[in-house]
């Protein structure tokens, strides 16, 4: 198969950015990882790894720090331990997973490659770098052990894959929306400037765009209860809200979907409620 591979580098105040891309037929994924202050965050993809090792030989890394375990942000951790001596630092909910050789669907693997077993290190709620002071705020709803990083010396945040895009369409069956918005309104509790998410980069006005997300979903759940409160079903709420098909739900068999969306709103109302 001939995927397109690409990387490109920057610097926005302070931060370096790796920024790898890979298409295939059409579809077109990046991912990012970011270092400042001797702090590397995410690994980037085991299938850009070679692209990804340039990046980090211009770097003086200290530690790896990790915003959840999906293998687009964990696949070069391996080189960075074995290769580099690297501590890596994650949520200690997936740890023993990530000890093992990574089983997700073929689609996945051929787009992120196949990660390698690391062992990390559980994270604090804080940890140091030469110049600053860290909080670590855990954010589930994409993954369950999402966390996000703020460097309290500059205020700047990094969210992983708490935001990614405004206005959401599909998501993985085992994401939380209910989840994701309580992530958001916590998120927004604290005090920060530059936003750096792991696919969409550098935000500009990154509150903002924070707060717009969280606006919209919080509007796309009243919806979604409002309709199944009138006696409609989940398939009919979707083709509602959802009426476009993304090829990505296809192409992945399902895994990723609109109506998984409408599913955990659902799910969690039901929960609370009975």
């Amino acid at each position: 198969m001939l995927f397109k591979k690409d990387f490109i580098q920057q610097t926005v105040n302070g931060v370096r950015l790796g920024n790898g891309t890979i298409a295939f037929r059409g579809f077109k994924l990046n991912v990012h990882c970011f270092f400042v202050d001797g702090i590397l965050i995410d690994t980037g993809a085991k299938s850009l790894e070679k692209y990804f090792k340039e990046f980090f030989k211009q770097l003086v890394i200290d530690k790896v720090v990790i915003t959840h375990f999906h293998e687009d942000h964990t696949g070069c951790a391996a080189y960075l331990q074995k290769k580099l001596q690297l501590p890596i630092f994650m949520n200690d909910i997936m740890i023993e997973y990530c000890t093992k050789m990574a089983d997700y669907p073929i689609y996945r693997q051929l787009f992120w490659g196949r990660r390698k077993p690391f062992r990390a290190e559980p994270i604090s709620n804080t940890f140091q770098s030469p110049n600053a002071t860290w909080r670590v705020i855990h954010s589930p709803g994409h993954a369950i052990d999402h966390i996000a990083f703020l460097n309290e010396e500059t205020g700047q945040l990094f969210t992983g894959d708490l935001y990614c895009q405004e206005r959401t369409k599909v998501v993985l069956r085992e994401e939380s929306i209910p989840m994701i918005i309580a992530s958001l309104n916590k998120i927004l509790t604290y005090d920060f400037e530059d936003v750096f998410c792991s696919h969409a980069g550098y935000l500009i006005n990154g509150r903002t765009a924070l707060k717009q997300k969280l606006d919209y979903l919080l509007d796309l759940q009243g919806n979604v209860l409002s309709m199944y409160e009138e006696g409609m079903t989940s398939e009919e709420i979707n083709a509602i809200l959802f009426p476009k098909k993304y090829p990505i739900t296809n192409f992945s068999s399902g895994e990723w979907g609109s109506t998984h969306i409408i599913h955990s709103i659902i799910k969690h109302h039901n929960k609370i409620t009975n």
